[in-house]
């Protein structure tokens, strides 16, 4: 199949994390047809391919395929209608253009074996979005079943031209941290107040003061964010309810900040539920949570030329307050981690643009990841994702013979 036509299948049938049966059979079956080794329900859904060509280093190339509880608008001809329980479900994230340039760079490699020597071990995961996919995969023995790769690869869409390719060594997404926050008040009549305990209200507060976090526990030279998604409570306007609930996400860099943020948002909420007279203490609980993506210095150093021959710009992005969980993958097989950024926007967007304050502008201005809208361009950002992993890929592998 035609990988631009692949995609656009791809995107009209996402799967959420950990249910991505489809995907993960599209991905065996595009292997299979390149020549690898393939073996499925790798920590759930996982799907790893293994081709093995002579005597060398492995290099790890991973993409994630789980899609997100969004309602697509982007009114393409192939946008997702897939609704599961209620929810609609939607690539809004761009990791059906991460499968896709797997897949084209498999058959690259496959057909060119003439020209490298050693392994690659296709990784495709399940459930980056919930943050336990590259988790479970390497609980499932992915390295003591497949062999420990000499490096991890891969790449991230982003609304940046297509064109364009964002390196960074060191720190270059965050850490991510989910928390699930639980206020007990004590329910009653809206129009008495004074006999309840009204959880509404002690969230509010635990809101404004949440972002507190930053502004003054926070050195301006750190960075955290500190992000309230979602608040749930009550059922109708003259009922207090008895609870409230709030999901956080946060995101730092630094091991020690991720820490302090943590502590913070437990003591903050623990005292204004105190504050608040609340009957019972509240609930406190990460849910998910993984490390910051740090990119090794030297191994970006030797992958930077290749890439600079296969896209015609790579830059310095600068940290990234996304987060990503591909450095479990290289943490866990110790091995060093090259991660990029893939331009998936219109480059049309960006004609004219002479400063890099111009280009961040537009940038800004372009559906981000996770937007309803978000919608790379077909082309070229497929052919160039699968030309950077290619090159990448040859930049570990040295030449056969």
């Amino acid at each position: 199949m035609d990988l631009a036509d692949l995609y656009r299948d791809l995107h009209r049938n996402p799967e959420l994390g950990f249910a991505e049966t489809r995907t993960a059979g599209v991905a065996a079956r595009e292997l299979r047809a390149a020549g690898f080794e393939v073996t499925e329900g790798v920590g759930g859904t996982g799907v790893v391919g293994v081709l093995r060509n002579g005597d060398g280093p492995t290099a790890l190339l991973r993409a994630d395929m789980d899609a997100l509880p969004v309602e697509e608008k982007t009114g393409l001809p192939y946008a997702s209608g897939v609704v599961v329980d209620g929810t609609p479900v939607a690539h809004a994230c761009g990791h059906d253009v991460h499968v896709t340039c797997l897949v084209g760079a498999a058959r690259e490699l496959s057909a060119d074996r003439a020209s490298w020597s050693g392994t690659v071990l296709a990784v495709f995961q399940p459930a980056e979005e919930v943050g336990g996919g590259a988790e479970a995969m390497v609980a499932d023995g992915l390295f003591e079943r497949f062999g420990t790769p000499d490096v991890v690869l891969g790449q991230h869409v982003a609304p940046i031209p297509a064109g364009v390719l964002g390196v960074r060594p060191g720190p270059a997404f965050a850490a991510a941290d989910s928390v699930r926050v639980t206020l007990h008040g004590r329910g009653g009549h809206g129009s008495r107040p004074e006999a309840a305990v009204d959880p509404v209200v002690m969230a509010a507060s635990v809101v404004l003061r949440l972002q507190t976090i930053a502004s003054r526990e926070t050195a301006a030279t750190d960075t955290v964010v500190v992000t309230v998604g979602a608040i749930h409570a009550g059922t109708v306007a003259n009922i207090i309810p008895d609870d409230a609930e709030l999901l956080l996400s946060i995101r730092t860099y630094d091991p020690d900040v991720r820490v302090r943020a943590l502590a913070a948002v437990e003591r903050i909420v623990r005292a204004e539920a105190a504050a608040s007279g609340a009957p019972t203490p509240p609930g406190v609980v990460v849910e998910t949570g993984f490390p910051a993506v740090v990119n090794d210095p030297d191994a970006v150093e030797r992958t930077r030329a290749a890439l600079a021959s296969a896209v015609p710009v790579v830059v310095d992005p600068g940290p990234v307050t996304g987060s990503e969980d591909v450095g479990v993958l290289a943490t866990a097989a110790g091995a060093p981690l090259v991660y990029w950024l893939l331009g998936g926007a219109d480059p049309a967007a960006f004609e004219g643009a002479t400063s890099l304050d111009d280009i961040r502008a537009r940038v800004a201005a372009q559906p981000a990841n996770h937007s309803p809208l978000f919608a790379p361009v077909v082309d070229p950002t497929l052919d160039l994702g699968v030309a950077a992993l290619t090159a990448a890929t040859r930049a570990w592998l040295p030449p056969r013979g």
